[in-house]
């Protein structure tokens, strides 16, 4: 199907451009959101009327998009998800969920501007592009972690999943020492196992 563009649309062209798409994309997307207009003799002379309009329209949301965007662009913004050791997360972090951070925070966006492909299923640093208009757009950081202490680590650069090891190793340790101040002869005999198994395993 033939379309005209009433505005700027990624990957397809500029307010005015007449562009072919799929059949689905336009009855879906570009006509109903007002995106576009079917490329008719009709709608082509209405464009022709309505394209004065449709600049001065697109210079003022792009103005206050603009706006928006100096102070959005850079923002870090976390999310407090349950997960696996391995950073695997129980779930995920939507577009919808990082709208409502934002919008938490006191900006006016819609889910719909927050350009994320796949949500996230893990923990750690995401960089997120925001399209606050078809000709802006910033990114913004959204730290996922398993709790505060985690996410104060993870803006410092920290790896946690290597942290939550080395602390698991400490508190193993901590254990063995335990062990051996008040119960020596368990401590020596587990240390006497330990230093049989290699033994008998080359045997």
């Amino acid at each position: 199907m033939q379309v005209i563009l009433l505005e700027r649309v990624g990957k397809l062209g500029q307010m005015g451009d007449v562009v072919r798409v799929k059949d689905g994309f336009a009855r879906n997307f570009l006509l109903p959101k007002g995106k576009a207009l079917r490329a008719t003799k009709d709608n082509r002379s209405r464009f022709e009327t309505m394209k004065t309009e449709l600049e001065a329209r697109n210079l003022e949301q792009r103005g206050e998009a603009e706006k928006v965007g100096q102070k959005l662009d850079g923002q870090s913004f976390t999310v407090l998800r349950q997960a696996a050791e391995g950073g695997q997360l129980y779930g995920s972090v939507s577009p919808r969920d990082i709208a409502a951070l934002v919008i938490e925070k006191g900006f006016k966006i819609d889910r719909n501007q927050i350009a994320l492909n796949t949500p996230f299923k893990t923990i750690g640093i995401h960089k997120v592009p925001v399209a606050l208009h078809p000709e802006v757009e910033v990114t913004i950081t959204v730290a996922v972690a398993r709790n505060a202490d985690e996410a104060t680590r993870l803006a410092r650069g920290e790896d946690i999943t290597v942290a939550r090891t080395e602390e698991q190793e400490a508190a193993a340790e901590a254990l063995a020492n335990a062990e051996a101040f008040f119960d020596p002869e368990a401590a020596e005999a587990r240390a006497a196992e330990e230093a049989e198994t290699p033994a008998e395993e080359s045997k």
